[in-house]
């Protein structure tokens, strides 16, 4: 787990503003639930036999020794809020939710043991129109970030009755290739067989490779499913690759898949990844409701804004007042507070305490501040500012009545 120091919180702001603009356009609203949930929900939403379940989460009892974990996903935990609060009785919901997730991983570039995402469920809506959608707004999103190196890459796993023919399948190729499954695979092998075709252990890669493909056990609705999402995609020209391999992690999922996957981060490359899981509503005591959503870890979009210095830091400060100790600090500050009143949509800092002019204006120039307020003897007893442009060389000082002081950085500042 880390801390997210000053320097780079303003990339997490702009991040997340810019994210949730987007989901607010495309109508989405904000639902928020507990860092905490009964464990339970994890073992019976997101499956037994998985990772997550088997050796990620962060699970203790409580004082009335009752099974509780950190939550280390969103979509069980949403699927709960729907249920408990009565949100998708006969009415669809675009939700979207953000904060940290727990995961106890070994630690690495790109993979923390607390991680922060952005998600989105949609609730009531059985085609593949609400797969495309959360596809369209995920592209817009990466040109909006700036990230160019990123692509799609998409599958159908079919209803629940084509996964238990595949499965059955797959166990059977499987068992004739023992000898190259590690211990992990063959664990997972009748319990989970469709995780084994995720495996990077690279003694399984050609086994894997030559594995049947769950393309050919698709049923006809399944297949027009998958391909109507693609051919709103062509229309869209959204780029995409469909890759008969990719499963996703967890036990939910069923028709269509994806993931947003970039190379720039090296082996931690998925972005965004999802798919539809109509089955899950259902599975925790609700009616019968299709689904589909997505999550996205803004740990590793940080990362990679950073490492690619996609964006520059803008200005911190608007204006730093600077004073004389002469000069009563009671003064200061009221004028401080009401150049705040009557501009309140600027940055204003003051140095809290006396210094000299040189080091007041090398915080200035520290906090970026664009123009600084001189206040010394001269100006109070003119009952004048004078204001320097601490960015624009070109603008020079000048001594200005606070009205002035007012419309002068009105204009300058875009107020």
């Amino acid at each position: 787990m880390y801390d997210v120091t000053p320097d780079q919180v303003w990339v997490w702001q702009k991040l997340e503003a810019i994210v949730t603009g987007l989901l607010q356009q495309y109508g989405y609203q904000e639902i928020r639930f507990p860092l905490l949930e009964k464990t339970a929900l994890f073992h019976s939403a997101i499956g037994e036999v998985t990772d997550v379940v088997e050796k990620e989460m962060f699970t203790f009892t409580d004082r009335k020794d009752v099974s509780i974990s950190l939550r280390p996903e969103g979509t069980a935990s949403t699927v709960r809020a729907v249920l408990e609060n009565g949100l998708i009785f006969n009415e669809p919901q675009k939700l979207w939710y953000s904060g940290p997730m727990f995961r106890y991983e070994k630690p690495q570039k790109g993979r923390n043991r607390q991680f922060s995402q952005i998600g989105v469920e949609v609730f009531g809506y059985p085609g593949p129109e609400a797969d495309a959608e959360l596809l369209l707004m995920t592209h817009r999103m990466w040109q909006q970030l700036g990230i160019d190196n990123v692509r799609l890459e998409l599958n159908s796993l079919g209803s629940a009755a084509c996964r238990e023919s595949y499965r059955t399948v797959l166990i059977e190729y499987f068992e004739q290739h023992l000898d190259v499954l590690d211990e992990e695979a063959k664990n997972r092998l009748h319990s989970n067989p469709l995780r084994l075709l995720d495996s990077k252990n690279p003694d399984m890669k050609a086994v894997i490779k030559a594995a049947p493909s769950i393309a050919d056990y698709l049923s006809d609705e399944s297949q027009a499913h998958f391909n109507q999402l693609c051919a709103i995609l062509d229309a869209c020209e959204v780029p995409y690759e469909i890759n008969r391999r990719l499963v996703r992690g967890l036990d939910y999922y069923s028709h269509n898949v994806f993931e947003w996957i970039t190379d720039d981060l090296g082996a931690q490359g998925t972005l965004c990844a999802g798919g539809r899981y109509d089955a899950l509503v259902e599975m925790q005591g609700g009616k019968p409701t299709p689904a589909t959503g997505f999550a996205m870890g803004l740990d590793r979009l940080v990362e990679l804004i950073v490492d690619k210095q996609l964006w520059q830091a803008d200005a911190q400060t608007d204006v730093y007042v600077v004073w004389d100790k002469q000069v009563a600090v009671d003064q200061v500050m009221a004028l401080c507070e009401q150049i705040r009143n009557d501009l309140p949509e600027i940055t204003l800092m003051m140095h809290l305490t006396e210094a000299s002019f040189k080091s007041q204006f090398k915080k200035a120039d520290k906090a970026g501040a664009q123009f600084t307020l001189i206040l010394g003897p001269d100006e109070m007893d003119k009952q004048l500012i004078s204001v320097k442009a601490m960015q624009d060389r070109n603008v020079p000082q000048q001594q200005l009545s606070y009205q002035d002081v007012v419309s002068f950085l009105t204009q300058q500042l875009g107020q």
